[in-house]
């Protein structure tokens, strides 16, 4: 890590604090809160769109890495993408905007990314470097749309998303590193980091503002692109990333694939995932996200530790994660019927 890397991420945890408590002031400034209705799960009205103040301080050190060289200029093109997701979910902080036109602007913001990063480089299965070809793109472009859009689905208690995102971000970009040495993406994923770590405070139990459609959509996206970058120079880091990200995509993965087995819409607001069964069960936000914490270092983060030693068997390793997550979301309520 060079000096100049070292300063952003130093800078991007204050600035994102401080940037936070401005956005706030904002919020409640213009009427920019969120209302509890019966889809909640909280019973006071907060301001959102806090996660704007992540989107400013990543897109602004990504900008500065760039020009002092730091920063390749596919990375960045392909991070400023990012602020194509963070504009349409302002739009629908403030008013709602409609489910095709949300999805128009992720399809088109996941097919920037990948055209830009190259798309998907051959993945290591099995102890060979399997190349999925234009399939791969295929893939890697439905990759990031669904985890920009879990993110979001993800983001309905206080802490929980945030607090992902710095224990993907920088464990991602800490094993990558130990794993192949040093890259860009590696980088930005500290920035990230940090600055979602300064967000953090002013969102954690009892919560003083939401991330808002702007910060979860944005998260999501940035997220799922430093895995795609971060292959390029180590092949195992998609599954590494993936790993380390397996309490959404099971909880996630699981709610959707059974509301929509029983006929209901995806895109239709809910409070059906297991953490927010959860939630509601143990009366405590903070409760659920510190457990979530717990089973990210308890066990995904040695998952994703084996994967880097013995890369010929991550794939399989993903599975031996993510599964048993998956088994004990569906245990936890997981897209069981909210009336049930």
């Amino acid at each position: 890590m060079t000096r100049d890397i070292l300063i952003v991420c130093l800078c991007a945890l204050p600035a994102s604090w401080g940037l936070t408590g401005v956005v706030r002031a904002q919020a409640v400034r213009h009427g920019l809160l969120d209302v509890p209705n019966q889809r909640s799960s909280h019973a006071a009205v907060i301001p959102r769109g806090g996660g704007a103040a992540i989107v400013l301080v990543l897109s602004l050190a990504a900008v500065l890495l760039a020009a002092r060289g730091e920063l390749r200029p596919a990375l960045l093109w392909t991070l400023l993408g990012g602020l194509a997701i963070a504009a349409v979910g302002f739009a629908d902080d403030r008013r709602a905007v409609h489910a095709g036109v949300r999805l128009l602007v992720h399809f088109a913001a996941a097919v920037w990314a990948v055209f830009w990063l190259g798309g998907l480089t051959p993945l290591p299965i099995g102890g060979h470097l399997v190349d999925l070809g234009w399939a791969g793109h295929v893939i890697a472009v439905l990759a990031v749309v669904w985890t920009l859009n879990l993110f979001n689905f993800m983001d309905g208690i206080d802490g929980i998303a945030a607090s992902e995102a710095v224990f993907v971000a920088a464990g991602g970009a800490a094993l990558c590193l130990w794993a192949g040495g040093w890259s860009d993406a590696l980088a930005a994923g500290f920035v990230l980091a940090a600055a979602c770590a300064g967000f953090l405070p002013w969102n954690w139990s009892p919560a003083r503002i939401f991330l808002g459609d702007v910060g979860s959509g944005y998260l999501g996206y940035t997220i799922s692109v430093l895995a795609l970058a971060a292959t390029s120079s180590n092949p195992v880091a998609v599954w590494v990333w993936l790993i380390l990200g397996g309490v959404f995509f099971a909880d996630a993965t699981v709610s959707l694939v059974r509301r929509v087995a029983r006929g209901e819409r995806a895109q239709d607001a809910h409070r059906s995932h297991a953490y927010q069964w959860l939630a509601r069960r143990w009366g405590s936000h903070r409760r659920v996200t510190l457990s979530v914490l717990a089973v990210n270092l308890l066990w995904l983060l040695p998952w994703a530790v084996a994967a880097v030693r013995y890369p010929a068997h991550a794939a399989v390793m993903v599975l031996a994660a993510l599964v048993p997550l998956a088994a004990l979301a569906l245990l936890a309520g997981a897209g069981r019927r909210e009336a049930e």
